[in-house]
């Protein structure tokens, strides 16, 4: 196991944090077997935990077009592109586990286009890099694209704010050196 910190910014007891804080990490922890440190990072500052988990909670929770395992994969792959470890670890690990494929993670994370997906998964993943780093020039076409391969309006719109929402992510787990658990280096794999 690592003994490497966590952050180069302290984090806080899980004791001293406010009540519904502290029963949402002690939740995962009892279903997951441990606590993700980005929930500790993050937790240094209660308001925009808040509102990190509940815009996270909405982009990745919900039923849809998009799969909870497609989901991932746009994290994973944008993610990587950002050089962010922690969300490629982490994420790849709860991609694994959802897509059922011990391989997808490393697959998607090294190169989406020559990863063991479908058409539809690369036209999603294109768009999405597009929108994570030249945002500025989506255009109709890519709306069209987007559809011949039977993603609507909305899925769009999901594919574009998980991109963009994991931009900020990355880069805050980038600014603060969060580590990925050693658990997630394992997780899915068998």
């Amino acid at each position: 196991m690592n003994k490497a910190p966590i952050s180069r910014f302290s984090t806080p007891e899980i004791a001293d944090l406010p009540d519904d804080i502290r029963t949402r990490i002690l939740t995962v922890q009892e279903k997951s077997g441990f606590v993700p440190n980005v929930f500790l990072v993050l937790a240094r500052r209660p308001d925009e935990f808040r509102a990190f988990f509940t815009y996270y909670d909405a982009l990745m929770d919900k039923p849809g077009n998009i799969t909870k395992a497609e989901r991932e994969m746009i994290v994973v792959t944008t993610s990587n592109a950002n050089q962010c470890q922690y969300c490629v670890i982490a994420h790849g690990a709860i991609l694994r586990i959802r897509a059922k494929n011990p391989l997808i993670a490393d697959q998607v994370a090294i190169n989406y286009r020559k990863a063991d997906i479908t058409d539809r998964q690369k036209a999603m993943l294109d768009y999405a890099m597009k929108v994570a780093f030249e945002a500025y020039a989506v255009n109709g076409a890519d709306m069209g694209l987007l559809a011949s391969h039977g993603f609507s309006e909305e899925d769009a719109w999901d594919i574009a704010a998980i991109a963009a929402f994991f931009g900020m992510s990355n880069r805050l787990a980038n600014v603060t050196n969060m580590r990925p658990n050693d658990e997630f280096y394992t997780m899915g794999r068998s």
